[in-house]
């Protein structure tokens, strides 16, 4: 027990399943599970104080999103997500938000895309706020529903699954120096040039965020590996 912070969860048993993997994913976020660790269902299950069962199925879940990978007869371990994966992730998503945010400032109505705004305004408050579940939370939001306007469903899956496998290691770290912020109001400016329609301008400014965003996964990754290698050198030290 005690891998998890205390979380209250409803009851009733469709929507369990569902706020389970909610908990774990934001528990991957925060840290609290940590890539390469090994968890059981019926441990984090007494964490939740709920029984096994849907644990487990939110960690299938999970590990359908690539999130976890089963371990005969032990649970679900926490994959890692190297640099050559973060590259890769952010050339996929380079090559197919870049141009479809050109094709959207092109075409959506100005209405759909003003729509955005409170979506992008609650990405810049949640970075203020330091609260990272929301941040995150609303700039899938924002992603998502932009690239929605271009009528391709299969395309905005594609994304959503990417965004999912690239999640953040060390990023309440980025969040306490508050270098979150400026990413965040990088939508605001995109959402402003696709509104005055400058296709061009909102194409180079996706592009530039994305960068922004692979520098951030960069970071968090750093300063994980820089605390894990503090505290195993401390644990040498006082054995």
């Amino acid at each position: 027990m005690g891998h998890l912070k205390q979380r209250n969860l409803n009851t009733t048993r469709e929507r369990l399943r569902d706020q389970v993997a909610h908990a774990l994913r934001a528990a991957l976020i925060s840290g609290e599970l940590r890539p390469g660790e090994v968890y059981s269902a019926p441990t984090l299950a007494e964490d939740f104080g709920i029984s096994a069962t849907p644990v487990r199925e939110a960690m299938l879940d999970l590990a359908r999103e690539g999130l976890v990978e089963p371990v005969r007869n032990k649970g679900f371990r926490v994959t890692e997500v190297n640099e050559r994966d973060l590259d890769q992730y952010t050339e996929i998503r380079t090559f197919i938000e870049v141009p479809m945010v050109g094709r959207v400032t092109r075409e959506a109505a100005r209405e759909d895309l003003e729509a955005l705004r409170p979506v992008a305004e609650d990405i810049v408050r949640a970075a203020r706020e330091h609260d990272l579940i929301g941040y995150l939370e609303a700039d899938r939001q924002f992603h998502l529903a932009l690239l929605a306007l271009g009528g391709n469903d299969r395309l905005v899956e594609t994304v959503g699954d990417l965004r999912k496998r690239s999640r953040l290691y060390g990023l309440t770290t980025l969040d306490e120096r508050d270098q979150l912020i400026p990413s965040a109001e990088e939508h605001i400016e995109l959402l402003d040039l696709m509104v005055a329609g400058d296709a061009e301008g909102a194409e180079r400014c996706m592009s530039r965020h994305l960068g922004h965003v692979r520098s951030l996964w960069a970071e968090g990754e750093a300063e994980r590996k820089s605390a894990q290698g503090v505290l195993k050198t401390r644990l040498r030290t006082e054995r």
